[in-house]
């Protein structure tokens, strides 16, 4: 019985041990096989053998972990191809409003009667040709502007010029005579140019002085007076006592008068040596 029984057992292991080396020799036989199919290149022989994983499972309905990747890259070139035409929107450069042409204030506006109120800006009271007076405004001349004119002229006369101011306020009724033989002289149109129209007149705020040199009356209320010694010296020094050139050449387009080389306004120290320095009009500098 032992003997036996030992047999059987020693058969057994006899037998599992052969069965191994036959596997493993089997399983060195396939290897060796599918290295020599791929030039026994180990590394692709490796992908190769994951190919082939791959397909099997495909075939069998399963799907392999390494294909979610591709599909979530495919959802998301998708979903970024339908951004696009949104994104290219947006950059598109918007279309820009042309800037409205620049106003020619030369032209009287259309109204029907002169305002109640005066306009003032930023502290300075404003007449032109857009901006008209009260019939009734009548302030006379103004203190300040006197007294600034006087400092000039005295400055003036130590350099040997005899500044006169000719003309300064003027109501609306004096400005209404004027403007009426200027037009029945020249033309409304012409007369338009030089003159203001009753009501749009800055000598009827009380702060423009028209300046002149005694002596040199011819010059008065002429071009001619800005190429005099006068002239010169007015427009250089001006505004150290808070007068401007009302009026400089080449700007009718803005203040709506010709070049008037003998008119100044009186705004004060400050907001005239602004205007001097940065040779522009009133207009410009309120931004108008």
């Amino acid at each position: 019985m032992k003997t036996t029984k030992k047999k059987r057992e020693f058969d057994k292991k006899f037998y599992i041990k052969w069965m191994v080396i036959a596997m493993t020799a089997i399983w060195a036989a396939i290897a060796a096989v599918w290295l020599s199919m791929h030039n026994w290149d180990t590394e692709e022989s490796m992908k190769a053998l994951a190919r082939a994983f791959t397909e099997q499972l495909a075939e069998s309905g399963q799907q392999a972990p390494a294909e979610e990747e591709p599909a979530v890259k495919e959802e998301q070139a998708a979903a970024e191809k339908n951004d696009q035409p949104e994104k290219q929107a947006e950059e598109q450069p918007k279309e820009e409003t042309p800037a409205p042409a620049p106003k020619d204030a030369t032209v009287y506006p259309e109204i029907d009667q002169l305002p109640a109120e005066p306009t003032i800006v930023n502290g300075i009271l404003l007449a032109n040709k857009q901006h008209p007076l009260p019939a009734s405004y009548a302030p006379g001349e103004n203190a300040k502007a006197r007294a600034a004119f006087d400092s000039m002229a005295q400055a003036a006369a130590k350099d040997g010029l005899q500044l006169v101011a000719f003309s300064t306020y003027r109501g609306f009724d004096r400005q209404k005579q004027l403007y009426e033989g200027y037009v029945a002289k020249d033309g409304q149109a012409a007369a338009d140019r030089y003159s203001a129209r009753p009501g749009f007149s800055e000598h009827q705020t009380g702060l423009a002085f028209d300046i002149g040199e005694a002596g040199q009356e011819q010059h008065w209320a002429s071009s001619s007076f800005g190429d005099t010694a006068g002239g010169k010296w007015v427009k250089e020094n001006a505004h150290n006592y808070g007068f401007i050139l009302r009026y400089p050449q080449g700007k009718e387009q803005i203040t709506g008068y010709m070049h008037e080389s003998w008119h100044f306004r009186y705004v004060g120290k400050e907001v005239a040596t602004a205007i001097y320095n940065q040779n522009i009009t009133l207009e410009e500098y309120l931004g108008i």
